[in-house]
């Protein structure tokens, strides 16, 4: 997975196709991210302690890696791949070039 958490990425499938956002978690044996403010579901949650009542939380749910693409520093969307330099494996947008890490 080219993925890391951290990464800014943008949304290119999906209800919340062009928005973009952080890298909250990434979940690679799911093939899957969890990204802020995208794919916003509402959970309910039981009476406790915390909320004698219960309450309707909106967290995010996990989102395929196929629909994100990582941003660099400039803002380009572009696929991922790996080089070396300086001996280091390092990743790179392969659309500008720029590396990642």
């Amino acid at each position: 997975m080219f993925v890391k958490t951290g990464d800014t990425v943008k949304v290119i499938a999906g209800k919340d196709r062009g928005t973009t956002g952080k890298v909250i978690k990434a979940l690679p044996k799911m093939n899957k991210v969890v990204v802020e403010g995208v794919a916003i579901m509402k959970k309910h949650q039981k009476p406790n302690a915390e909320n004698p009542s219960g309450a309707i939380l909106e967290i995010e749910a996990p989102i395929h890696v196929s629909n994100v693409q990582v941003l660099d520093k400039n803002g380009v969307a572009g696929r991922v791949g790996y080089k070396f330099v300086d001996g280091k494996k390092v990743r790179f947008n392969k659309k500008s070039g720029e590396i990642l890490d």
